[in-house]
């Protein structure tokens, strides 16, 4: 069985972060392993988000156990909640070499539209970027990351154009409901050409489909790292983990009364 390791956040609520991770790799048939860089609550009054960081050395015992005790086919990083942790990630990718590096370079949580750390956004350019064999940034992140207003496509486009450059292989920006219209467009950047995919928001049963979308992105990423892991292609496991996630959030359910979950179960 292939191994997919996930280096990111756990979400105390389960909807995204190492929750959402697992339940995609064993909807893929692949093994999940976790080392845990944050851990996440949520507010019950406003569910605003709190992130505490997990310790340096901490993190450090969950990798030695992962890449030396047992060894993966793929990796995926998420939420990765200081400079120090990403500079310790970034040690274990270059001492261990794992061929497939998913980048889901989480700046913000769901729904907030600035950045939790302007520290942590440079260091993700700066230090993971380079290091990603996929790149999967949000739109906010892709802004971010780039310093690109996006407002259109080509804008889009732009973006995954710098990101590559940057050092990601490959790049698929995700455009979701933040683009506006009622098209929800991601766009996938492989060094040399582009490939546009598009779903609808708006449907005949409800205005907002999307409104249950809390670990869309953390599945998407997982959903790629997966298939990566079983030799699938690039391009194919950018598709599938697209068609994957569009179901998931038309299939999604009301956690509470802040926040919709999707459902690839």
């Amino acid at each position: 069985m292939k191994k997919v390791l996930s280096i990111a956040g756990s979400s105390t609520s389960g909807g995204a972060g190492l929750q959402a991770d697992l339940k995609t790799y064993a909807h893929f048939g692949v093994y999940g392993l976790t080392a845990i860089t944050t851990i996440v609550a949520q507010d019950p009054t406003d569910w605003s988000h709190r992130v505490f960081p997990i310790e340096l050395d901490v993190l450090r015992a969950q990798l030695d156990t992962i890449f030396g005790g047992v060894g993966v086919d793929a990796v995926k990083t998420g939420m990765l909640g200081s400079v120090e942790l990403i500079h310790l990630v970034a040690e274990y990718i270059d001492k261990f070499k794992p061929k497939m590096v998913v980048v889901d370079p989480v700046i913000a949580c769901k729904g907030a539209d600035r950045v939790m750390n302007t520290d942590v956004a440079n260091a993700l350019r700066e230090i993971m970027v380079p290091r990603a064999f996929v790149l999967t940034p949000n739109l906010l992140e892709a802004s971010i990351l780039t310093g690109i207003d996006i407002k259109s496509t080509d804008d889009m486009q732009s973006a995954a154009k710098a990101l590559h450059i940057m050092g990601a292989k490959h790049v698929v920006i995700k455009g979701g409901s933040r683009l506006g219209g009622s098209r929800a467009i991601d766009i996938y950047f492989d060094g040399k050409n582009f490939t546009r995919f598009e779903n609808d928001i708006i449907t005949p049963s409800q205005k907002l489909a999307f409104g249950n979308n809390h670990g869309a992105g953390c599945t998407f990423a997982a959903s790629i790292a997966a298939q990566l892991a079983k030799g699938i292609d690039v391009a194919m496991a950018i598709k599938n983990a697209n068609t994957l996630v569009n179901a998931g959030i038309r299939n999604g359910f009301k956690l509470n009364e802040f926040v919709g979950c999707l459902n690839i179960l």
